[in-house]
């Protein structure tokens, strides 16, 4: 099979499948692509509008009301400012065509390579937009979480983040905690803790989501921000907090001059912005006692 029959649409698509699956950070449930619309190259930009407040008056029969108000028009723009690529090539691309599973794993590994990249740009991005006022620790100062004296449980760090998004009227519909590995084991020993068990949320454990505690939706992923080796940032609050947008902007195949083999490459271009920081809260952690 030659190389001139490689079809780059059947293997972009198979491409974005995977990476979606890879998500965790960037997956539907924890950010919005409500902006998402045709990106081309990097440093496209999206602009996204929204009014302020509307006042409310107290009306009283036969009198004057006050002239209309003008909105608060507040603009943002979200940037693709982001691009990533792949590029592997493969001894006999004719044979490893004729088997499917081996072409289709180092796609899978590529995609993989690209979720991973993405989730830490969007987590780095999401715990540092988080206000002040809704931030429990701080990184010089990390809460220290844990069952042994004097250290917070984690289930009562998630009911004040709960707390936090609730004075700002967040919606509690969707809620998400994105947590590390020692987080989810330390809730597990906290019988008030829901792990998966119904099909459809194993499932959703695909993507990360391993049960419910406090009104959120706990998703584990090891890209949860730490970047003083110490201290995790553990981001809470719902989708409707950040935008993502991407694409796979291309997938090519091609002979490289200096070896017999055939290669792929492909560009993966994307952006992210926080839109409403007050529907996120955020814990600084560190792990104590776990028992």
């Amino acid at each position: 099979m030659a190389i001139n029959s490689f079809i780059p649409t059947v293997w972009t698509a198979k491409l974005l499948q995977t990476l979606e699956k890879s998500l965790v950070y960037g997956q539907a449930g924890v950010v919005n692509r409500d902006y998402e619309g045709e990106i081309s190259d990097a440093g496209d930009t999206v602009r996204i509008n929204s009014l302020g407040p509307v006042s409310v008056g107290s009306y009283t029969k036969n009198s004057t009301i006050s002239a209309a108000e003008v909105l608060n028009d507040a603009s943002q723009v979200l940037t693709i400012e982001y691009a990533d690529y792949f590029n592997f090539k493969v001894d006999d691309i004719d044979k490893a065509q004729q088997r499917p599973k081996v072409m289709g794993q180092a796609m899978s590994n590529a995609a993989y390579a690209l979720a991973d990249a993405a989730d830490q740009i969007i987590a780095g991005l999401m715990w540092q937009s988080v206000p002040t006022a809704s931030t429990q620790g701080t990184t010089s100062a990390a809460v220290t979480l844990g069952y042994g004296t004097g250290e917070t449980s984690p289930y009562v760090a998630l009911i004040t983040a709960g707390q936090n998004l609730d004075e700002h009227n967040v919606p509690r519909a969707g809620r998400f905690a994105l947590v590390p590995p020692w987080f989810h084991a330390y809730l597990m020993l906290d019988p008030r803790f829901v792990a998966t068990g119904a099909p459809a949320a194993d499932t959703r454990a695909v993507n990360g989501f391993m049960g419910r505690a406090a009104g959120f939706d706990i998703a584990v992923s090891n890209n949860c921000p730490n970047v003083t080796g110490a201290f995790y940032k553990i981001v809470c609050g719902t989708n409707m907090a950040t935008s993502f947008a991407e694409q796979i902007a291309q997938v090519e195949a091609y002979r490289p001059q200096d070896s017999f083999s055939d290669a792929l490459k492909g560009l993966h271009l994307y952006g992210c912005k926080v839109v409403y920081p007050e529907a996120l809260a955020l814990i600084i952690a560190t792990a104590g006692d776990a028992e």
